[in-house]
């Protein structure tokens, strides 16, 4: 049997775009099965290899249900939730090597749902006009690697356009398919172990991550944006990791003020519950992000800085430092495996600095006392007289984790 390429599209309204799509992938030589994810009409100009009907009875409903389901949003997750069923039983049982799909909003969305529960490596190709800088790409993507592709025009016609992007598709597929690989389990002697970083955490990183490889082990490094954590967090549970330095923890403070490096509600939680050893540091955790000239209006006033053109950081308020130190008590009191704290009391982020906007020992010292007095007594917290991103910081911080993994091995 050959490779196999799902192709999730609503025939009713994109049915002449992906039987072009369709075409022109079994020309390249790849087998196809295409999903209908329409809910209303009939599929135009193609006939789906899985139907409405039969893709809706995997999520335990019918597509007369979904029909009548009183809205257009219910509707659509209702197909969206069954599209993720079928999409992974298609994979377990070996009929999925890669995975495609076409639409506009709301195809889009349903696509990207089914794409985003496969492996790492698994091709997925995502074609949308919403795909572009001017919308919000985390239903497009969330923690996956979804390439997406901007259709520039709208997928009804197959105009020179729209051909040279369905063609592209077809040959990034086609490429795809025949060299690249799905990620691997790391074998008994890999020793790699995730890191969390941002800009202004970016040269203490770096050193650590030398002394790591001094030491034997490969570091593994996550943009902390609001995905980057909850990405590492899943990959940890996938069992990639013998341990974690969560060096750059910010992404449990934006949730707090809107900003968009939101980690969401289980951040520090589940490497603590899953036993892995761990070094958690309160990185960058004195600010939040947002867009430039897109500040709250409750927050205006409060020290900021211009990280670049187009994120402006927002300092965190005292009462919000000592909130904080009560969240990472409660948070990683969960943990189940050994886990210390590395706490720098120079400065959390590269504006907190002596003279700098978001220069506050006193809001910090808050987040640590409240911290030392709310976390387990088994749980050490090792204070540092460094600044966050000083380089020395971090060879200490990759020390302290070395200790941590021969300790475990000798108990």
């Amino acid at each position: 049997m050959g490779k196999n390429v799902v192709i999730i599209g609503t025939l009713d309204t994109k049915g002449p775009e992906i039987a072009y799509l369709r075409d022109r992938i079994q020309e390249l030589g790849l087998q196809t099965t295409v999903i209908d994810s329409g809910i209303l009409g009939e599929p135009l100009g193609i006939v789906p290899d899985i139907s409405r009907a039969e893709a809706a009875s995997y999520g335990g409903t019918t597509i007369e249900a979904l029909r009548n389901a009183g809205s257009r949003g219910k509707a659509v997750h209702g197909m969206r939730e069954a599209l993720v069923v079928l999409t992974l039983e298609l994979y377990k049982t070996g009929k999925l090597q890669a995975i495609t799909s076409m639409g506009g909003a709301e195809g889009a969305v349903m696509g990207a749902a089914a794409m985003m529960q496969l492996p790492v490596g698994v091709p997925k190709v995502l074609v949308s006009p919403i795909a572009s800088g001017k919308h919000y790409f985390d239903p497009l993507v969330g923690t996956s690697d979804i390439m997406v592709v901007h259709s520039i025009v709208d997928i009804l016609g197959l105009n020179p356009i729209a051909r040279t992007i369905f063609d592209n598709v077809a040959a990034a597929l086609k490429g795809l398919v025949e060299h690249g690989h799905e990620l691997q389990k790391p074998s008994p002697t890999d020793r790699y172990v995730a890191v969390t970083m941002l800009g202004n955490t970016t040269r203490a990183v770096m050193a650590l991550k030398d002394r790591l490889a001094e030491a034997g082990y490969e570091a593994v490094i996550f943009h902390s944006n609001g995905v980057g954590g909850p990405a590492m967090e899943e990959l940890a549970e996938a069992g990639q990791f013998v341990g974690v330095i969560d060096f750059t923890t910010n992404e449990t403070y934006d949730p707090m003020t809107g900003g968009i490096h939101d980690g969401g509600p289980e951040r520090l939680k589940r490497v603590g519950l899953l036993g892995l050893p761990q070094v958690v540091v309160p990185g960058c955790i004195d600010f939040s992000v947002f867009h430039a000239g897109s500040i709250p209006d409750e927050l205006l006033g409060r020290p900021v800085y211009d990280h670049n053109p187009e994120y402006t950081l927002v300092r965190a308020s005292h009462e919000e430092m000592r909130a904080l130190g009560h969240l990472f008590a409660e948070r990683l009191n969960l943990a189940r495996g050994p886990i210390e704290l590395a706490v720098p009391t120079q400065g959390l982020s590269i504006p907190n600095v002596p003279d700098g906007p978001f220069w506050n020992p006193e809001a910090d010292a808050a987040f640590l006392a409240v911290l030392r007095a709310e976390i387990r007594e088994d749980i050490p917290v090792i204070t540092y007289g460094r600044h966050v991103n000083d380089p020395l910081f971090g060879q200490e911080v990759a020390d302290q984790f070395i200790k941590l993994m021969n300790k475990e091995k000798l108990s």
